[in-house]
């Protein structure tokens, strides 16, 4: 296990052997265009993550946050990126990507880099959060820690709490190998029949239901030092009630991920609805990905196990330390220490919203646009929600991919049906690890009498749009929200995201257009303002950039900059690079994963990619073209620069036209974070991702931060107002 020292130096890049920029970059002698590998360009991003679970600039409990979150994002790529490698591997599907790895080499990197992230993941749980926070009075201990008063009180939880849901299961020849469920938690028992000498090393397993809490606060009761024990030891402890006769041997807590990918033929689908239900059973029973088991398992018993459950040993992970930490999550909640927190800020209620005054009335002559979470999410709620009790309104249409669990947009546009409004409401049931909330919601609109369309075949319905038809006077006015972010009221409290609200007839036509041909039939239909999936929006991409690359050549101002999650579509990457070789300055911030290589000389030297990881998720997509000698274009929405986002999902970029609104996006976002240097890091052309450079600063710059202390300064300005 590396020193504390050695761990922080290693985060700064891809935890892989340094290799020649070409190679690295998949570049091959037949002059191939140099691309990073979207896979480890992922697991950097997540070491990017764990970075800010080591930093001490950020309080206590909110590193313990970022620990959980790496967790929470490798469970997703094993369940997805790595079950798909694995199924071409397995399918004889030997094909390179375009940077020329093909998928069992890819799988063989994953693994080595995979082992270093968790390995530096438990050590920062270990060597840095753990004694910190023993010294705020919290501490996590180990079932030998406890004192004797402490296992008494453990003893009495767990046979008042833990034992009547636990079910012992024998793995013998009458006992078949059970069924274990995705990500659940389970403990391996071996154990010995007194009776039976000759029969030895006998094996059971305890599924823990998901029920029961991951972490026990000991004697919550009892003042001063918190104490805490993971779940799993409690089990431990109380295992021997379970088999009563027999003696354990060990017991070790373990945790499969299976391959949680849908496969739905939607073209052989009569009820999309009742399929997909169908597949998130069988999602349980996926093919086994990955093992997570405690360190110090016996050998024979792991094999056991693995012969079971059909994986090869390099899927195995053994953990020094407790398994699965995105259940620390929960232990941010229980603590209530706002010392230890990031500090609290109430985000800014911009005019019109939250007056008096009427908001149809304003939005009629005015764009507006807020940038959450800075700018309160309400806002979009108050519109929904006026639209649904206003009686001039006759129609809401509404796109929905992910929402919260007790949303009151879903409750709004319920109000909205039950006071006659025809509301229809788009929802994608095919939104990843969404489905079965979507479901719900879905049944839940139909019982109130919306009309609700279940996606579009072969697409999922990705983009934000919310359209409300109203009379006024004689005739019917349409405004449009149209936004980067999901409409879902938490997520809007922790991701950037921007929404805009119009009134433009030239948006609002071709937002109901859009709508008119998702829910119904029609040829494909023109768009001349807006840039939407899987329609135009790839084409209008690469005229913009390509754009950019001929004002440079005639001697025009040229430039780009765009802020995305993900760069991976080869085609863009491959323009950009023209529109470098041409001399266009290019400017990217790219969260998570880029398979662009920067600073290749005569190639892409021209092409500065950054990437910010802090408090909040940076989730807004946002594009700028420097465009000649006329204006700079501005377009916002929801679609990142990959395959699946310009052909595989409906999705929509929209114009920003009012000046006033292109100076905010210019000058108060873009050139912010483009200022940025407390979270960003630089990717190199081998694949490293390093500080900036805060030489000269006195204190580096960060952005979100300056965001919220403007957001602060406006929404005290406003209450003076007031």
């Amino acid at each position: 296990m590396p020193a504390p020292k050695e761990s922080a130096a290693r985060i700064a890049s891809i935890p892989e052997p340094a290799l020649p920029a070409a190679t690295a970059a998949g570049a091959d002698i037949e002059g191939k265009l140099p691309y990073f590998n979207r896979e480890l360009s992922w697991l950097s991003f997540n070491r990017r993550v764990l970075e800010q679970a080591f930093s001490d600039k950020n309080p206590l409990l909110e590193r313990l946050k970022f620990l959980s979150i790496v967790s929470s994002n490798l469970d997703e790529f094993f369940e997805i990126r790595v079950a798909g490698l694995i199924q071409q591997v397995e399918s004889g599907n030997e094909t390179p990507g375009i940077d020329g790895i093909g998928p069992r080499e890819q799988l063989r990197r994953i693994h080595d880099v995979v082992v270093s992230l968790v390995e530096d993941q438990y050590h920062c749980w270990r060597h840095e959060i753990i004694p910190q926070l023993r010294g705020q009075e919290i501490e996590f201990i180990s079932a030998g820690d406890l004192t004797a008063g402490e296992r008494r009180w453990v003893n009495h939880y767990f046979k008042e709490q833990v034992y009547p849901v636990l079910t012992p299961l024998a793995i013998d020849p009458a006992h078949p190998f059970p069924q274990i469920g995705n990500k659940t938690l389970n403990i391996l028992v071996t154990l010995d029949n007194p009776e039976t000498p000759e029969i030895e090393a006998l094996m059971a397993i305890l599924p823990v239901p998901r029920i029961l809490p991951r972490v026990v606060w000991i004697d919550p009761e009892k003042a001063g030092v918190q104490r805490y024990v993971f779940l799993s030891d409690v089990v431990k402890l109380g295992a021997g009630e379970l088999f009563p006769g027999y003696e354990i041997h060990s017991a070790h807590a373990f945790r499969i991920t299976r391959n949680s990918d849908l496969y739905i033929d939607e073209e052989e689908a009569d009820n999309l609805l009742e399929r997909i239900e169908g597949e998130l059973h069988k999602r349980k029973k996926g093919a086994a990905v990955r093992l997570e088991i405690e360190d110090g398992v016996h050998e024979e018993s792991l094999n056991s196990l693995l012969r079971h459950l059909n994986l090869p040993r390099d899927y195995i992970f053994r953990i020094d330390g407790p398994i699965n930490l995105l259940r620390l999550m929960s232990v941010y909640g229980m603590i209530n220490r706002p010392d230890l927190k990031y500090k609290s800020f109430k985000p800014a209620v911009r005019p019109p919203f939250g007056q008096q005054r009427s908001l149809f009335k304003a939005l009629a002559g005015n764009d507006l646009l807020l940038h959450h979470p800075f700018d309160c999410f309400s806002s979009v709620l108050e519109f929904i929600r006026l639209a649904a009790t206003d009686p001039k309104v006759f129609a809401i249409k509404q796109t929905l991919y992910r929402t919260s669990g007790d949303s009151p947009i879903i409750e709004a546009l319920i109000e909205a049906s039950r006071n006659g409004k025809q509301v229809t409401a788009l929802v994608e049931l095919k939104a990843r690890f969404d489905e079965a909330n979507n479901i719900q919601w879905a049944k839940q609109l139909e019982e109130a009498g919306v009309h609700v369309v279940y996606g579009m075949v072969g697409h999922k319905i990705h983009c934000k749009c919310c359209l409300v038809v109203r009379r006024e006077g004689g005739a019917l006015k349409n405004y449009v929200h149209l936004g980067t972010g999901n409409y879902n009221p938490q997520t809007a409290k922790l991701y950037t995201d921007l929404g805009f609200f119009t009134s433009r007839e030239e948006i609002t036509e071709e937002v109901a257009a859009l709508f008119n041909s998702l829910t119904g039939y029609g040829r494909k239909p023109a768009f001349r303002h807006l840039l939407v999936a899987p329609y135009n929006l790839h084409a209008g991409i690469q005229n913009l950039i390509l754009g950019e690359a001929k004002n440079a050549r005639a001697g025009q101002p040229s430039g780009i900059v765009a802020k995305i999650n993900n760069l991976v579509d080869p085609v863009t990457i491959a323009n950009l690079y023209e529109a470098s070789s041409a001399g266009v300055p290019i400017d990217l911030i790219v969260r998570g994963n880029c398979c662009l290589v920067p600073g290749i000389k005569g190639l892409s030297e021209n092409i500065t990619v950054r990437s910010l990881v802090g408090r909040f998720l940076e989730h807004s997509r946002i594009f700028r073209f420097e465009n000649g000698a006329a204006d700079p274009l501005f377009y916002l929405g929801s679609a990142d620069w990959m395959p699946r986002n310009f052909h595989r999902r409906v999705e929509v970029l929209f114009p920003l036209e009012d000046p006033e609104l292109r100076r905010r996006v210019d000058e108060e976002v873009l050139q912010v974070y483009l200022r940025d240097t407390a979270n960003t890091r630089l990717l190199q052309a081998n694949g490293a991702y390093i500080p900036a450079d805060t030489t000269g600063d006195p204190e580096p710059f960060s952005a979100q931060e300056h965001l919220l202390a403007q957001a602060e300064a406006f929404r005290r300005e406003m209450e003076e107002e007031g």
